[in-house]
């Protein structure tokens, strides 16, 4: 690093850094938490009857079929655009968990119990986002930073 770069400008240029740093992070942790859901509302559609057919089996009204797409596919969207970002984690965890106690419940099948638990790990990561937000990369970021000011000259 060069001498003249001292003091203040070093933090300055480490706190850029690291905003930097966990911005795109916040974004590929969304990208990566939608992805599955967005294939999975996708393929759906693909297979509609053979997936109204599997959910009847399970006990699962097949009506509901358009309902789980909507959400999946729009949710994923809205997680990655971070559009109200903490009402769509919401609903997804507990998509996330509903779906493992509806379809994964068989635990001592292997495979099933890996599946209720990728579920679970789904819902954990999708309440962090709950928690937190979707960080300065979103539509949320931005539509409140532009209705702040808004207020502030009332």
């Amino acid at each position: 690093m060069p001498s003249s770069i001292t003091g203040p400008t070093i933090s300055f240029l480490t706190e850029t850094n690291m905003n930097t740093q966990q911005n795109f992070a916040d974004l590929l942790g969304r990208i990566l938490i939608s992805a599955i859901f967005l294939l999975a509302g996708l393929q759906k559609i693909g297979g509609y009857e053979a997936t109204q057919g599997y959910m009847a089996a399970m006990g699962v009204p097949g009506a509901m079929l358009p309902l789980v797409i909507a959400l999946e596919v729009g949710g994923a969207l809205a997680i990655v655009a971070g559009y109200r970002t903490r009402l769509f984690a919401f609903l997804l965890a507990g998509f996330s968990i509903v779906s493992a106690l509806l379809f994964h419940r068989a635990l001592g099948d292997q495979m099933q119990f890996i599946m209720f638990m990728k579920n679970l790990a789904m819902a954990g990561g999708f309440l962090f986002l709950v928690a937190r937000g979707a960080g300065d990369w979103s539509l949320d970021t931005r539509r409140e930073r532009q209705v702040a000011p808004a207020r502030g000259h009332s």
